[in-house]
């Protein structure tokens, strides 16, 4: 009686099908289109990094490019970073853009989930009313704002810049829009039936759903008040180093304005902003992924 001894299959190797989201692989120009997104979002950073590593005489046209010295570099940056008193205006800067970004997030998640799944009367024309206030500029609300601060006494004081970023109506829509498809109403009636309050369905319900694109909000606010100059200018004055980029304004000299010293300063205000962008770039990805598989 014979006997067939048959071979036990190996391991399958998976292979990377590299489709989009729509299903189509995704092809050559798409690799390129990409490629050119990263150049030129990549060159203005180069460049700057690139003025600021030349001498003034070498800072215009081509004769910028391919001359950079390190040790030119590392000269301009001190100068910047004596001049600017960097770690004075990086720890006003820092404490407004997450005063700043913590509160845009804690009220867009309450009125946004009031107006996704709460029923209240007035709740749609209140809700456009808030959509209205998006179209007003903002040079418009400088003037009462600067007058409202001065009689509160915040006038150059970090207070005044912070206050008006406390709450913004794009951050209420974006929620509301998201947390009505995220988040169901069976969940809302579940956490109801099991004897939560109205404050307990937020925190346990409504805040885990919204965590995603709230992490993205609050990126948003704090880039947008990082690199802020307009009204922190004004209310500040020309002269106040309490936030970086009015800090850097001051290396603007009186009859010479040396423009390799202005690119070493912002060398020095958009750093701690890529170290945050690598350090939390893979998390927040992974973060809005999740979100979306799970709205």
């Amino acid at each position: 009686m014979s006997s067939t001894v048959v071979a036990a299959p190996g391991p399958r190797r998976r292979r990377r099908l590299n489709l989009t989201s729509e299903g189509r692989r995704a092809g050559a120009p798409s690799y390129a289109f990409l490629s050119l997104v990263i150049l030129i979002s990549v060159f203005p950073i180069y460049y700057a990094i690139q003025i600021a590593s030349v001498t003034t005489d070498n800072m215009y046209g081509s004769r910028s490019f391919g001359t950079g010295s390190p040790g030119i570099l590392w000269s301009n940056l001190t100068k910047a970073f004596s001049e600017m008193r960097y770690w004075h205006a990086l720890w006003g800067t820092l404490l407004v853009s997450t005063i700043c970004g913590v509160s845009v997030v804690f009220f867009a998640m309450l009125a946004g989930y009031s107006f996704a799944k709460l029923r209240f009367r007035g709740s749609g024309p209140l809700f456009g009313f808030l959509i209205a206030t998006m179209a007003i500029p903002t040079q418009l609300s400088v003037v009462p704002l600067y007058i409202l601060m001065s009689k509160l006494g915040l006038f150059s004081k970090l207070p005044a810049v912070a206050i008006p970023g406390l709450v913004t109506a794009f951050g209420v829509f974006w929620m509301k829009q998201y947390l009505e498809q995220a988040l169901p109403y069976e969940l809302i009636e579940a956490a109801q039936v099991d004897g939560c309050s109205m404050i307990k369905t937020f925190w346990h319900v409504a805040v885990p759903a919204a965590r995603p694109v709230a992490a993205m909000l609050f990126l948003f606010t704090f880039v947008a008040q990082w690199t802020n100059y307009y009204w922190p200018f004004l209310i500040l004055g020309s002269n106040n180093k309490a936030m970086l980029t009015v800090a850097m304004s001051t290396l603007r000299g009186g009859h010479f304005t040396d423009y390799t010293v202005i690119m070493a300063g912002v060398t020095l205000i958009i750093s701690p902003l890529l170290l945050l962008f690598f350090a939390a770039g893979k998390q927040l990805v992974a973060g809005i992924m999740a979100g979306a598989v799970k709205g």
